[in-house]
């Protein structure tokens, strides 16, 4: 009898686009925030920073007050940024996508187990679990800041994965961004990437494109 049952032992999951849709949220904000200095920085460097890791983010913040004459730190541009978000806090759970939770416990119910490698600082992935009911979801969590240098850098899926005990050819990932999914297949995982259409990126590099988290569970064993 074939067996086409779902062929991964673990899933790795991103959060930012994946678990909640802040992207568009933290795009809004970054465009807000210059706006409202008078600083015109470019739709295009904006789109290119989706998915950037908490160090490239930093460094993005100084180059893009380069723009308007200021030259400043990594923490000032960093101070300025929380500032003005937290003048715009986004709602997590309502940011939540649809069908993750659900997702998540079909998945551990199957047997599969469940990680979580964000770009994002530990205290945001807390917070963000902790507002969608999420807290005691994953096995594992592994942040960006833990590392040098995180996605694209493959390091934190290959960390999560001495986590979990796995080689990468039984587990997978679910990402969105061009630099997650460079990660992902770095580490040489299986990479699927959740439908994003709003940033003018390609997902081309990813193993599969689905429109949905919940269409992970549809994933079968080839014939």
């Amino acid at each position: 009898m074939e067996n086409h049952a779902f062929p991964f032992k673990a899933v790795i999951f991103d959060m930012d686009g994946v678990i909640v849709d802040t992207e568009k949220f933290y795009f809004d904000t970054l465009a807000g925030l210059f706006d409202a200095a008078g600083i015109d920085v470019p739709r295009e460097a904006l789109c290119s920073a989706v998915g950037s890791s908490y160090q490239d983010f930093r460094k993005n913040l100084v180059s893009w007050y380069a723009l308007g004459g200021e030259h400043i730190s990594e923490d000032e541009g960093l101070a300025r940024y929380n500032a003005w978000e937290a003048k715009h806090e986004p709602d997590y759970a309502a940011l939540l996508n649809p069908g993750v939770a659900e997702t998540i416990a079909e998945l551990k119910r199957r047997g599969i187990r469940v990680a979580l490698a964000s770009s994002s600082p530990m205290s945001n992935i807390r917070e963000v679990l902790a507002a969608c009911g999420l807290s005691d979801a994953f096995e594992f969590l592994t942040s960006g800041e833990q590392f040098r240098q995180s996605k694209p850098n493959p390091e934190i899926y290959l960390y999560t994965l001495e986590l979990l005990g796995l080689p990468a050819d039984v587990c997978c990932c679910i990402e969105d961004s061009v630099p997650g999914i460079a990660a992902g297949k770095a580490a040489g995982l299986t990479v699927f990437a959740k439908r994003e259409d709003r940033f003018g990126f390609s997902q081309g590099e990813a193993d599969r494109i689905i429109d949905s988290v919940s269409d992970l569970l549809d994933v079968r064993a080839a014939r």
